[in-house]
């Protein structure tokens, strides 16, 4: 299944998927991939702590993923085929372009530094981290190469620290495995098949809302917390139904039933965007079926 195909029989997701398309434009023309470390040694011992790599003392450099991100931006406020992106991107770029500290100052804020603030915290959270996620693919791959991947079977991402945003069952029993997936870098772990990612709950296994026709994707949630996890039980279709930003019409689902997201999400789901239509909600069987949604946003 290509995306084309998941946007084709999703039509809500179009407005979406198009300014997608128009900030990964911006990316494939601004961002050089990182350097990967040579070695990995002197991590082990962060990372048999539980210190993300990118919190960690490994030396490296990310201000050129920041230059890339200022470029991005810059590159979208002249864009005219999506005025709101671009009025949002205009708006980042005046106060981008006025401080020289700028690339450094947004990748630490989007690490979690606190003490800048950008004008269009939203937008910038989204183009940002598509943007560093396209310059740590490299990275990330050979990160995922080296790390022992039983060694990690914690709760966040191992490489930025974000919780879950999606996770994805592999296998067959007796030997099938829950990878939970990062909505920011894209990075894929290890973790325990019945657990909370959340509130670690182990009391009782976690309750799923199926929903028929969607690839294999459901809800997986905590009654303990009411956290949830996007799911994606199968194989094949991974960089469709992980993208997360392809299946917020089951972040609907999930709000309509109390649910809560405690990952960060790169998308808008607040009190602005319409009301599910009636197959969406809770009270209407979408755990049977869902044939339509809303119309989400980037933030």
């Amino acid at each position: 299944m290509t995306l084309n195909d998941w946007i084709g029989s999703h039509p809500f997701l179009d407005p979406l998927a198009r300014v997608r398309r128009r900030i990964d434009a911006a990316v494939d023309a601004s961002v050089t991939p990182l350097p990967v470390p040579s070695q990995w040694d002197e991590y082990v011992e962060e990372f048999a702590a539980g210190v993300p790599l990118l919190h960690s003392q490994v030396p490296i450099d990310l201000e050129p993923a920041g230059h890339a991100i200022v470029t991005v931006v810059h590159r979208l406020a002249t864009d005219a085929l999506y005025a709101p992106l671009a009025a949002d991107a205009a708006a980042l770029d005046l106060q981008l372009q006025r401080d020289p500290l700028a690339p450094s100052r947004v990748v630490a804020w989007l690490l979690g530094d606190e003490s800048w603030d950008p004008v269009r915290e939203g937008a910038l959270r989204s183009i940002g981290w598509i943007t560093l996620s396209a310059s740590l693919r490299p990275l990330v791959h050979a990160f995922t190469g080296w790390r022992d991947p039983a060694r990690w079977v914690r709760r966040y991402c191992p490489t930025c620290g974000a919780l879950p945003a999606m996770a994805q069952l592999v296998g067959v029993d007796p030997g099938r495995r829950r990878l939970l997936a990062c909505g920011r870098c894209t990075s894929q772990w290890r973790y325990g098949r019945t657990g909370c990612p959340f509130c670690e709950s182990e009391s009782h296994r976690l309750t799923s809302v199926g929903v028929d026709g969607e690839g294999g994707l459901r809800i997986d949630y905590c009654e303990a917390c009411r956290g949830y996890v996007k799911t994606y039980n199968g194989q094949g279709n991974e960089e469709v139904l992980l993208a997360d930003w392809t299946s917020l019409h089951l972040d609907l689902i999930a709000r309509e039933r109390g649910l809560t997201r405690a990952a960060t999400s790169l998308y808008d789901l607040g009190p602005g965007l319409p009301d599910a239509p009636p197959a969406f909600r809770a009270d209407s069987g979408a755990s049977e079926q869902i044939s339509q949604g809303a119309s989400p946003t980037i933030q």
